[in-house]
């Protein structure tokens, strides 16, 4: 009985041995078989879409998991680009994956409340023009640490997308921050008119209008905080049909003659503060449209550009209504506008209560206009219509220009009511400038200090009957 107990014993112990070997050549086997396969598929993916991009020396970025898949690993709530397949463009420009990538990051962080989707710092990553749009769950954030790069070629964009590079629609509860750059790339867009024509005459693909660096259309409660947005082709960041807009802390930066690149553009708009922020570029610091109220402006460094401006309003006979502005402890330096609001004569609408205070001015072509003749061309046909300007306030208007103080030119038709002028104190740079001031049909009342003197003339009281006229104008913004 113990012999046969034992023989049993034996006999089993030499069965596992067995099976263990097996198993092990078996496992050898099946993962030489596995890493060939991952190596033909990896080599596969490399030449996929014209993509060789792949820094050398690193690993490629794992494989993007489908939004929605239960499987996914997040690990937190935080989406980085490199994870879903983003290329690295610090050595050469690509990629045609890289937006597809930007792409499936933002759906799968759409999806999840507070997310984070991540461009990490020390990457450089070209995206073509690309759409990211809700509904999303709130509070969902944009981290830029990185840098994004526009195509720097005209004619590599598709004519679809010439309005606008990177396009946010319908965000609400929306932030965008970090310490990293917007880069639109747009100095081929600012090419002077004569070799536009030639590009145009050989390569067929120069379009007429350029596209904006970031744009939000129809977005509510967004921020936009402590980045960098440089060179656009056009416009740097607009705000189109939004509301409840917060920026803070950035930088606006682009070539003096760069043409038409606003720094910030606001249409349609309302609730916008717009603070600590440095803005230089090739038109208007910060643009305010048709449709804004209540915009907050204040503590902007601006210059070089073209101002901060109202306008222009009521082109090709349109109605213009803007209301509630305040624009306040704003430094200005070699700029070709202060403070300014520019209509289009024929146009209809009003623009009412605008304040400008505490305004530090320096080698300013002309600190302070209305102008009602605003005019692109040469010459401009004369109209009776016009915007209704009433309630705009210039008070605390201090430093020095280069050609004139102050240009009120208001229209024969609807005069400028309640324009008040209080402690102007402007003085030419270099003894160069004007010292007299243009005004023409504008109403309301001044108050000392006034330098230049000129300056106390510049509005006309009035008894009633011109304010009455200015108010029959403004019905078809209500």
């Amino acid at each position: 009985m113990k012999l046969h107990r034992s023989l049993c014993l034996v006999a089993l112990m030499f069965l596992v041995i067995i099976t263990s070997s097996i198993t092990s050549v078996e496992a050898r086997k099946h993962h030489h078989h596995k890493h060939k396969e991952n190596k033909k598929k990896n080599n596969s993916d490399n030449k996929n879409n014209g993509d060789n991009c792949t820094v050398p020396g690193s690993s490629p970025a794992p494989p993007p998991t489908i939004p929605g898949n239960a499987s996914y690993p997040t690990g937190s709530n935080t989406f980085d680009v490199l994870s879903f397949g983003a290329k690295d463009n610090n050595l050469q420009y690509c990629c045609n994956s890289t937006k597809q990538a930007f792409l499936t990051a933002w759906k799968a962080a759409c999806k999840i409340s507070g997310a984070t989707v991540e461009i990490p710092s020390g990457f450089k990553f070209l995206i073509k023009p690309i759409t990211l749009q809700g509904p999303c769950m709130p509070n969902l954030v944009l981290q830029i640490n990185g840098a994004l790069l526009a195509p720097p070629k005209v004619g590599s964009w598709p004519k679809s997308s010439l309005f606008q590079w990177i396009n946010f629609k319908w965000i609400h509860n929306f932030t965008i921050q970090g310490s990293g750059v917007v880069d639109g790339q747009g100095s081929q867009w600012w090419t002077p008119s004569n070799q536009i024509y030639l590009i145009q005459k050989y390569l067929k693909h120069v379009p007429n209008w350029k596209p904006t660096a970031l744009r939000f259309y129809s977005s509510f409660n967004v921020i936009v905080r402590d980045i960098k947005i440089i060179n656009s082709p056009q416009c740097h960041l607009k705000f189109d049909s939004s509301g409840g807009i917060q920026v803070d802390n950035i930088t606006i930066s682009s070539p003096e003659t760069s043409p038409n690149t606003d720094g910030i553009h606001l249409q349609n708009t309302r609730d916008v503060e717009i603070q600590h922020s440095n803005i230089g570029c090739g038109d208007d610091c910060v643009s305010i449209q048709t449709g804004c109220s209540n915009v907050h402006i204040h503590h902007i460094n601006c210059g070089p550009g073209h101002g901060i401006s109202l306008g222009g309003l009521g082109k090709d006979k349109s109605v213009a209504c803007v209301s509630n502005i305040v624009v306040e402890k704003v430094s200005l330096f070699n700029t070709l506008a202060g403070v300014r609001i520019k209509t289009w004569q024929g146009g209809m609408g009003s623009v009412k209560n605008v304040s400008f205070s505490n305004i530090q001015v320096s080698d300013v072509k002309v600190p302070i206009i209305i102008d009602q003749y605003y005019c692109d061309k040469d010459i401009c046909k004369n109209q009776t219509m016009a915007v209704a300007l009433s309630g705009v306030k210039y008070d605390q208007i201090v430093g020095t220009y280069t050609s004139r103080p102050v240009h009120l030119a208001c229209s024969n038709g609807i005069p400028c009511t309640d324009v008040d002028l209080t402690d102007i104190q402007l003085k030419p740079s270099f003894n160069r400038g004007l010292d007299e001031a243009l005004c023409w049909n504008s109403y309301g009342k001044s108050q000392g200090p006034l330098y230049p003197s000129s300056i106390d003339s510049c509005v006309r009281r009035d008894g009633g009957s011109v304010k009455r006229i200015a108010r029959s104008r403004e019905h078809v913004c209500f």
